[in-house]
């Protein structure tokens, strides 16, 4: 009964924190659960990105690396305040803009999120792509995503977030039509899958299920690319297995993925348990628990 409870007050928190107040930035807010040594490591790179900032504010570089570093530690609302810095400086640099609507995501203000993501898709509009570094590299050092598929994937993110279903629909199907590699297709497709079956689209997520096979050469994205192995196949039982340890941001995608799945099938209330499951958990920056948040929220 107590859990209960407890979920329930979460999602009534939630919709709260979806319906857009002025100052949505300034709601308190969790640190993320971070390993000793990966927190250590987080801290020495912030530590070499402060000082990089101070001694020379006005390099672009400088100034996104700084703001990435402070929101790795969970100091979301100073790596705001630094890329609006970043864009007085550089209003033109899309990817001020790219990097703040993230972080107004991972604070619920989705409508600050979506001005900013939308302006970034105005900016890189004829600009050649540029591959993005990632903060924490995977096994490979191969970075898996760019500057513009970003823009349209958190975009796409933002919409889908809010039920704006068809505006996420146009996103991520530009965010696929411009990813060069398996990982960054897999990740999209996840959402474009889900985004086409709440809009009653399902032949045509059918038709995107078919480039998923097993010759794509995954480096990073497992769990998406077992997601959509799910829908393909009809069979949870995979995700459910990995789905025990909710510590993990593996287990916020997946129990967010299995939530959905049960929700598209229509078992409301396995939907439900297993939302309340990812939200019970502490990866709160994590884009399945935001999801998770957002579904409570209309279901209430």
């Amino acid at each position: 009964m107590r859990k209960f409870i407890c979920a329930t007050l979460f999602a009534l928190v939630s919709f709260i924190t979806f319906s857009q107040s002025e100052n949505c930035e300034a709601k308190q807010h969790p640190m993320p659960v971070l390993s000793d040594s990966l927190k250590n490591d987080f801290q020495k790179h912030l530590i070499s990105a402060e000082k990089k900032y101070k001694t020379d504010n006005t390099n672009a570089e400088h100034i996104i690396w700084y703001g990435r570093r402070l929101a790795y530690l969970g100091n979301y609302i100073e790596a705001i305040e630094i890329y609006t810095k970043g864009i007085s400086r550089f209003p033109a640099n899309a990817r001020f803009y790219r990097h703040r609507g993230h972080r107004y995501i991972t604070l619920r203000c989705i409508d600050k999120a979506i001005a900013d993501l939308k302006k970034a898709t105005e900016l890189i509009n004829n600009e050649i792509d540029e591959i993005e570094a990632d903060g924490i590299p995977n096994d490979m050092n191969i970075p898996t995503s760019t500057l513009h598929t970003n823009i349209w994937y958190h975009l796409g993110l933002a919409y889908y977030l809010k039920a704006e279903y068809r505006q996420a629909l146009l996103a991520f199907e530009k965010c696929l039509d411009i990813s060069d590699n398996d990982d960054m297709r897999v990740a999209t497709l996840n959402w474009l899958n889900i985004t086409l079956l709440k809009l009653g689209k399902n032949k045509d997520a059918g038709e995107r299920l078919k480039i998923v096979s097993g010759e794509m050469e995954i480096i990073e994205n497992h769990d998406y690319y077992d997601i959509l192995i799910m829908y393909k196949s009809g069979n949870e039982g995979k995700l459910l297995e990995k789905t025990q340890n909710q510590e993990t941001l593996s287990n916020s995608t997946l129990g967010f993925a299995l939530g959905t799945y049960y929700l598209l099938n229509g078992k409301k209330q396995k939907a439900r348990e297993m939302f309340e499951k990812v939200i019970a958990g502490k990866q709160w920056s994590g884009f399945g628990f935001i999801a998770a948040e957002a579904e409570l929220a209309r279901m209430k």
